[in-house]
């Protein structure tokens, strides 16, 4: 199935409770999908077309509130709609998902596929001092086991969290393992597991509110200061990479989610032609693996970063390495996708001056 179709199906699998979105290419197959699955029949999932992407957020923002697994999808510009609920949630400490099937950019742009969201996912689009959580598959089995992971690790640090796609993953067609059924936790599970929600007002309390309001500056300060140490324990414990052939390597390549399939021939390519080239592939983007980059780049001849976009990752990796070795960039923009002759093209022409 599509990478798309794979979200939707595994979304009714792992339990969750609503999805509220607006169509928009090239992730509209993700509310067909579920369209056309009814799980409102099967598991009780609520699925709703809401009228724009600013609508769909807050309804997100309150089914969280209410402590249920609920999310949204949309394409790049849908999200850019999306960034002052999602700094709501991040001030409110609500856990949510968003998945992000990007397309070129900036603006309207074009359908086509593209990384250029990079920058809007990993350094928070809205206002505030706050992270999001970023997953970044590379394969449509990764778009549906990273659905639970999503919301686990949302409600495990009460933050949003996003799976930042493409048009490539979302539409190519792959073989896929879908997660088992697990069904949706109960109204007093609910208020088991989080004793923050709004879930009404009972007979022994009253309900809660949840806010990112704070008009006191010292409790607001206070509040910051909570949230920072909450993103340094996830950096601490939430990194995820992928590393292929890097251990004999003279080259890295570094690429994340589709690029980093395309990275992966490259290294093959480079290989056939004497060129000792690995692949780093962080799925964490963040919280990002700096520390395992810069261990993995020990002894390394340069770094060549692959993107389809015009150079964003970059600038974290060139952070993660601090100057000890060469870091160069290569993206095609505007919805082209890289061949891997292209990048090792580009390897040869950055590192080792053959063009």
């Amino acid at each position: 199935m599509k990478g798309n179709e794979a979200i939707a199906h595994a979304a009714i699998r792992c339990g969750v409770d609503g999805f509220f979105g607006y169509p928009i290419t090239p992730q509209s197959e993700i509310i067909e999908t579920l369209s056309l699955l009814k799980p409102w029949e099967t598991t009780g999932m609520v699925v709703v077309q809401a009228e724009s992407e600013i609508a769909a957020i807050n309804m997100v923002y309150g089914g969280a509130g209410a402590g249920k697994r609920v999310f949204t999808t949309s394409s790049s510009p849908g999200v850019a709609l999306m960034q002052e609920g999602i700094s709501y949630m991040a001030g409110a400490e609500i856990p949510g998902v968003f998945v992000n099937v990007q397309r070129g950019g900036p603006g309207l742009g074009t359908i086509q596929p593209s990384q250029s969201d990079y920058f809007q996912a990993t350094r928070g689009g809205g206002n505030g001092d706050y992270n999001v959580i970023v997953l970044a598959p590379n394969s449509v089995q990764e778009m549906a086991d990273f659905v639970d992971l999503a919301f686990e690790l949302a409600f495990k640090y009460r933050n949003p969290a996003m799976i930042l796609s493409d048009g490539v993953i979302g539409q190519m067609m792959e073989k896929v393992v879908l997660p088992p059924m697990k069904p949706r936790r109960t109204e007093e599970q609910i208020k088991k597991e989080c004793p923050w929600a709004t879930i009404g007002r009972t007979m022994d309390r009253e309900p809660n509110i949840l806010t990112s309001l704070e008009l006191k500056p010292e409790v607001m300060e206070a509040r910051n200061i909570h949230m920072q140490e909450k993103y340094k324990l996830c950096q601490e414990t939430e990194v995820r990479y992928e590393a292929q052939k890097c251990d004999d390597a003279d080259y890295l390549i570094v690429s994340f989610g589709s690029a980093a399939r395309i990275g992966e021939k490259a290294v093959e390519l480079a290989r056939e032609q004497g060129i000792k080239a690995g692949l780093f592939r962080p799925i964490t983007l963040w919280p990002f693996p700096s520390k395992q980059i810069a261990e993995i780049a020990k002894g390394k001849k340069g770094i060549l970063v692959s993107e389809i976009n015009a150079g964003q990752m970059i600038q974290d990796v060139r952070l993660a390495i601090n100057g000890a070795l060469p870091v160069e960039h290569f993206g095609r923009l505007g919805g082209i996708v890289p061949e891997p002759e292209e990048i090792v093209d580009a390897l040869k022409e950055k590192f080792i001056n053959v063009k």
